[in-house]
């Protein structure tokens, strides 16, 4: 169903990271698993709407989340864009399906007080392991980057000059975002650890004690035991740092346009949601200061 000449499309026209291209992949696989095994489709000319539409209808029942079925459905989007492009169709099924509303969730942070305690009482070793598992938090807080990016990051992306370090985000698009002083002994203490302990084999920042590039279950695992320590949130993964990074500057006074630069948004949409999270503060301080509150 040309499925590996849509993912080189992605991968090399498109130039979307690896990370993305897989999800892709793996949406695309699901759809032509359901198409074989309930409707016996082999041939990509034969899916019409319908079928679509209950294989949509299929992944809401199995409780999928809305948000990642309407991943599915852009997906399924981008595949047909594809083969009509290529002139493998000449119809495009999916201007029938509309996507599912997603339900709005104001994004979980942990606060202030909690995040300080984390960094300042909650103990790590001073062995390799240690100071890499602090730098992750650190760095994740710090910085606001997502766990793919974190991952991805070279020795070679720190300018200690200018106290800056480079993020290769989505869509392959770089951004800059400033380093504090105190995460840039953290790094070089972290790096003076690796380099003396650890045989490197690969050229990421963060590694395993293998020297081998650390994977994202490794790092969900350290934020989570991290996290464990200092807060009752249900939700403890990187994640939730970026959001705490995001709604603590605002909190702070940051301005919404500069925050958006530094995740990396692509619009000032995506960064709003953080001004939810805030409300609550503007309301606390109203009732205090208010005279008529």
């Amino acid at each position: 169903m040309h499925k590996e000449d849509f993912i080189n499309y992605l991968r090399y026209e498109k130039r979307l990271s690896s990370h993305t291209v897989i999800a892709y992949s793996n949406d695309l696989g699901q759809f032509f698993i359901y198409l074989k095994s309930v409707y016996s489709l082999e041939d990509i000319k034969e899916v019409n709407h319908s079928v679509i539409r209950s294989w949509i209808v299929s992944l809401m029942e199995n409780k999928i989340m809305a948000r990642s079925v309407n991943r599915k459905i852009s997906t399924l989007k981008s595949y047909y864009k594809f083969l009509l492009r290529e002139k493998l169709l000449d119809t495009n099924p999916m201007h029938k399906i509309q996507s599912p509303k997603n339900p709005k969730r104001l994004p979980v942070f942990v606060e202030e007080s909690k995040m300080d305690s984390l960094v300042e009482d909650v103990s790590f070793e001073g062995d390799f392991e240690g100071r890499r598992n602090l730098l992750i938090i650190e760095m994740l807080y710090s910085t606001g980057m997502r766990r793919i990016e974190l991952l991805n990051l070279k020795e070679s992306d720190i300018n200690y000059y200018n106290s800056t370090i480079k993020v290769l985000g989505k869509r392959n698009k770089e951004r800059l975002i400033p380093l504090t002083s105190g995460l840039i002994v953290l790094i070089k203490e972290y790096i003076e650890q690796r380099n003396k302990y650890i045989q490197i084999k690969d050229e990421f920042l963060f590694l395993t004690e293998k020297g081998n590039q650390i994977y994202p279950g490794a790092v969900y695992r350290v934020v989570k035991d991290a996290l464990n320590k200092v807060t009752t949130l249900a939700k403890k993964s990187p994640h939730v740092l970026r959001h705490t990074f995001a709604t603590h500057l605002l909190n702070n006074g940051a301005n919404l346009n500069a925050i958006k630069e530094l995740l990396g948004h692509a619009n000032l949409a995506a960064t709003q949601i953080y001004t939810h999270n805030t409300i609550g503060k503007l309301k606390s301080v109203y009732s205090k200061a208010h005279p008529k509150a």
